[in-house]
């Protein structure tokens, strides 16, 4: 991914609320699992760490890369994951043509 898309993709995540905690229980299935979900219908999502904070950006790669995303960036105790949907009808972000339509 691109430092302009990235930075388009941190700008349309701003507003979010985020959609996956990671507690006590830690990184398990359950959260890739949930993930998953919130990536199929959102495309850009924000996980929150309530705990872990040492480990969040290992954890958010991990992540990523279990759910076939992206992660956009880490700042404080949140990462936002990113990952287009594989039908084009489906998408809800639509990544401007200067920057390539996809990532």
């Amino acid at each position: 991914m691109d430092s302009a898309t990235r930075n388009f993709l941190r700008k349309r995540g701003h507003a979010l609320k985020p959609v996956v905690m990671i507690g006590r229980s830690g990184f398990d299935e359950r959260i890739v699992e949930a993930l998953d979900v919130a990536l199929n219908s959102h495309e850009l999502v924000k996980v929150r760490f309530q705990t872990f904070f040492d480990e969040k950006r290992t954890i958010s790669e991990e992540l990523a890369l279990k759910v076939e995303g992206e992660v956009v960036t880490v700042i404080g105790h949140i990462a936002l994951i990113f990952r287009q949907n594989r039908d084009p009808a489906k998408r809800v972000i639509h990544l401007p043509s200067h920057l390539g339509g996809r990532v």
